[in-house]
């Protein structure tokens, strides 16, 4: 146990694609997943140096009641010990006689240049990606040659199997957080 309590784990989440994954998979909102219980299934036993968690506000003009949900979430996140909400920008896209749509805009590459600078900078050892996007290939290949290890946890509705080759291990979270991570009363 003490070669697993040396290594240092850090974990980025992909907020969006979080989001949307537990959404479509479980049917539930991201806001009734018990991160805390997650971090400890992730982490498996290692030093967890920190968690960061990337996605964006929602338009308050669009929806009030929404907005101030997903606000009390990234508060609760915060209060996680070692927790940091990285919030990025939330594009609005208007098309004629349809509802706007909105995506979240520099998740990603906030994503990357954390998970990269902080491997150059030997601050873990290995990176727990929570992100089906195999758009991040790049990234974990480099962080690799780093000689640092990187885990893919992901959702079967959004994985890239080019990313979970890539990386040295990777865990399914559907049943994860079905039987582990759901908190007890929805909020």
């Amino acid at each position: 146990m003490t070669e697993k309590l040396s290594e240092r784990a850090a974990i980025f989440i992909d907020g969006s694609n979080f989001y949307h994954s537990v959404k479509d998979t479980l049917d539930v909102h991201d806001n009734e997943v018990d991160f805390r219980k997650l971090i400890e299934e992730l982490k498996r036993g290692r030093l967890l140096i920190s968690v960061y968690y990337y996605n964006a506000s929602l338009d308050r003009s669009y929806n009030e009641e929404i907005y101030w949900k997903q606000q009390k979430f990234f508060s609760e996140l915060r209060g996680i010990p070692g927790f940091h909400v990285i919030l990025c920008h939330m594009r609005k896209i208007l098309k004629a006689g349809k509802e706007p749509e909105f995506k979240v805009k520099g998740d990603d590459i906030h994503l990357a240049t954390d998970m990269l600078s902080m491997a150059y900078e030997h601050l873990y050892d290995t990176a727990i990606l929570v992100s089906g996007d195999g758009d991040f290939v790049p990234l974990v290949r480099k962080i690799r040659k780093l000689d640092k290890k990187v885990e893919n946890a992901y959702f079967l509705i959004s994985c890239s199997n080019f990313l979970k080759k890539e990386c040295d291990f990777s865990i399914l979270l559907d049943e994860v957080i079905t039987e582990k991570c759901l908190k007890q009363s929805k909020d």
